[in-house]
This record gives structure tokens, sequence and C-alpha cells, in this order.
């Protein structure tokens, strides 16, 4: 079966097809080296290297970003999470608990928005 990343260099194919498992949205390939550098460096190589769980690197992500205010990163880490089965409504919920005390209020407060957003969203889609 051909697949619609057949006609790109191997490190892009392999970046492009772990962007879409990670995300859960379908991707196509992009310009410049900014995005180059994302698919071919760290989907196809950092992603899938061993020791770490997709699990373990998604929760080290969501503290990182949590920390850091990265929302906007957060608005697409969570969701993706969520539907990969990764981390249940309560295991989200008891992150954003958890980071709230590390990452300060107002953090955990953005991420609360993005957790009980994912939630309400996955539940509608369930109806």
């Amino acid at each position: 079966m051909s697949g619609k990343f057949d006609d790109l260099p191997e490190q892009r194919r392999r970046g492009l097809e772990r962007m879409e498992e990670v995300y859960g949205f379908e991707m196509t390939d992009g310009e410049g080296d900014f995005f180059g550098y994302t698919a071919d460096h760290l989907f196809a190589d950092i992603w899938e290297r061993p020791g770490l769980t997709d699990r373990d690197r998604r929760l080290l992500l969501i503290g990182l970003l949590a920390g850091t205010g990265g929302a906007d990163v957060l608005g697409i880490q969570v969701p993706a999470a969520h539907a990969n089965g990764e981390l249940s409504e309560a295991e989200l919920r008891e992150i954003v608990i958890f980071l709230c005390h590390y990452a300060g209020w107002p953090q955990g407060a953005r991420l609360n928005s993005i957790v009980e957003e994912t939630i309400a969203k996955a539940r509608r889609e369930r109806s």
C-alpha cells in the first residue's frame, strides 16, 4: 500500500508520519529550516528514541509547557494525549492540580481551561 509521504525523503517521511501519530491530526510537508528540523530531527529522531514511552514524553512536555507558559502548544499536546489514550480525564485533572503548585496558579488555570475544553469536546464527540 502506498502512503501519502512516499515521494519524500525517508527522514521526512518518518518525521511526518510520527507527527501525525503524536499530534493526532493530518500533516502535510512544510517549507523552511524550522519545519525541516521539527519533522526530520524532533519527530523522526527524538520522538523515536528508546527509553521513554510517548506517555512519558507527553507528561514531561506538558509540565514544561505549563511551567513556561506555552498555552498555545498545550492546546495541541493535551488534546492529543487524551485522544491517543495516553492520559485519561482523571489524570489530566490531577496534572492540573499538581502543576498549579509548581508552575503557579495562573499557569495552572490556563492548563485547566485547556484540559476542561479537551474533556468537553471529547464528550460531545462521543455523544
